[in-house]
Parts: C-alpha cells; sequence; structure tokens
C-alpha cells in the first residue's frame, strides 16, 4: 500500500476541504482518466483496491498511472479508552481529494477497455467520478 516513507510530523490536525482543486485537474500522462466530482479523503487501501480492479480488467495492457497519494496520516485510540490523554497513534494514510482531481490516468488500450476498467475501479472508491477523454484524443 502507498505511503509516504518519512513525514516531518507524525500526526496532523484534520483541517477543512473547501472548493475545487487547484493542481492536477487536467490529464498529463495518458488518454483516459477518472475525475472526482466529490470531496473526500480516499485512504491508502481504497487507492490499491481501485489499482487492482483497474489492473485487472486491462489484464495488464497500456500503462496505468495513480495520480494521488495518500500523505496526511490519520489517527485512531484504541477501543474502550477513556477521554484524555493525548492524541491516538498514527493509523493509516489518507490523500485528500477535491472536485475536479484526476484520480487515474491510462493509455494504450481501446476506449471501450478504458472505460470498463476505469467504471470498476471507481466502484471501489467512496465518491463519484467521471470518464474523461484527452481532447485531442484519436481512437483506435
Amino acid at each position: 500500500m502507498l505511503q509516504p516513507r518519512k513525514t516531518k510530523f507524525r500526526k496532523q490536525q484534520k483541517g477543512r476541504m473547501k472548493g475545487n482543486t487547484k493542481r492536477g485537474a487536467e490529464l498529463v500522462f495518458g488518454d483516459f482518466g477518472i475525475k472526482s466530482l466529490d470531496t473526500k479523503w480516499i485512504t491508502a487501501r481504497q487507492i490499491e483496491a481501485a489499482r487492482q480492479a483497474i489492473t485487472r480488467r486491462m489484464k495488464r495492457e497500456g500503462q496505468l498511472w495513480i495520480r494521488i497519494f495518500p500523505d496526511k496520516p490519520i489517527t485512531k485510540k484504541p477501543a474502550e479508552v477513556r477521554m484524555g490523554k493525548g492524541k491516538g497513534a498514527p493509523e493509516l494514510f489518507v490523500a485528500r481529494v477535491c472536485p475536479g482531481r484526476i484520480l487515474f490516468e491510462s493509455e494504450g488500450v481501446t476506449t471501450e477497455v478504458a472505460r470498463e476498467s476505469m467504471r470498476l475501479g471507481a466502484q471501489k472508491l467512496p465518491i463519484k467520478t467521471k470518464f474523461i477523454v484527452r481532447r485531442d484524443y484519436i481512437g483506435k
């Protein structure tokens, strides 16, 4: 699963996510992609599940790029622990996703295969997504 090798600080505050994405809103590497329509935290496990679903459907043809990275640590306290005594230990890492963010990109497959594989990958994610195609793409 994806997670940072090293972080400057072990724990982070929750923060707020508002507005649309500021970067990562256009296709850069591939011809097809899925774009986020919601604001949500996406865990490293959800990203990995989506990646596996997409690559299985593409039958390892073409290429896949993951355009988000889980770099925010989320802490949890153990079950049945009393209030207080500080913040819990880091449990998992999440990627912050705002509307307009490209999540996955692919190329080297037909439009039908790309659409179906991205649909299967999007089912593993907790947000609404949209399939997009590069503007200057000429179908194969």
